[in-house]
């Protein structure tokens, strides 16, 4: 009889850490979580937006004669467009009054190692190849941290909250990192020029395609210090403010 008394008070026991375990876990996996994922995944939106887009730089030859053009690049391929024009006259001959319908072509240096030639300019391949890859790593890096949160919310694995938002973090960095890269291989695609008869000088303006990641790499550091928040143990908080109970009449 006592034994049997015994081994029903350890069950009890064992049942009440079980559900504190599970309430606890439904804390860190509520609507905080939720609020951060949704955030981070916004970012995450922002991201892949920027980094399969060709619209993150612009450039025009300035004085061009007889005709206008310009090309607009990212990091995987550029695309040109040309107009001709009876009387070209300065910022008649803008990227936006351009037809829509563009010639693009993948750059070689991906697949053969050529560089690419841009306006009689040509490109430094190792500064676009480096730009590419911290790109890639960083979408890596969103992608492993959105299934450790994904473990969170589903089997309350609260240890992979740290580990989801050093995840975020890294991959926001690893994208602004990918944009300082490409920021730089545009500045010297404007100074290398090939051998031959003068060219005009570039018109250069950075579009819409890095503003959205710039926005996302932003929204990417917001997301993991979220969860880098929730992940924190509640009670030095409340420490700090005690909830008072009801008086006794």
């Amino acid at each position: 009889m006592w034994s049997n008394f015994f081994l029903q008070e350890e069950e009890r026991r064992r049942a009440g850490r079980g559900r504190g375990a599970r309430a606890r876990g439904a804390g860190r996996g509520g609507p905080g979580v939720r609020r951060a994922l949704l955030l981070s995944a916004l970012g995450a939106a922002l991201a892949v937006l920027a980094v399969s887009t060709e619209f993150w730089v612009e450039l025009r030859p300035r004085g061009d004669n007889g005709s206008c053009q310009a090309a607009h690049l990212g990091l995987w391929k550029a695309c040109t467009r040309r107009r001709s024009l009876s009387h070209p006259a300065g910022d008649a001959c803008r990227p936006a009054e351009l037809p829509r319908e563009a010639n693009c072509t993948y750059f070689r240096f991906f697949t053969t190692g050529e560089n690419a030639h841009i306006f009689q300019r040509t490109t430094k391949k190792e500064l676009n190849l480096a730009a590419a890859v911290v790109a890639v790593l960083a979408l890596l890096a969103m992608v492993l941290g959105g299934l450790c949160i994904t473990m969170v919310l589903s089997k309350g694995a609260d240890f992979l909250l740290r580990v989801g938002a050093a995840c975020f973090g890294l991959s926001g960095l690893l994208l602004l990192l990918s944009l300082e890269l490409f920021r730089h291989s545009v500045l010297a695609l404007l100074l290398r020029v090939d051998p031959g008869p003068p060219v005009p000088a570039l018109a250069h303006q950075f579009s819409w395609s890095l503003g959205c990641g710039v926005a996302g790499g932003v929204t990417l550091l917001l997301g993991a210090v979220c969860f880098l928040l929730l992940s924190l143990p509640p009670w030095p908080w409340a420490s700090l403010c005690p909830q008072r109970g009801p008086r006794a009449a």
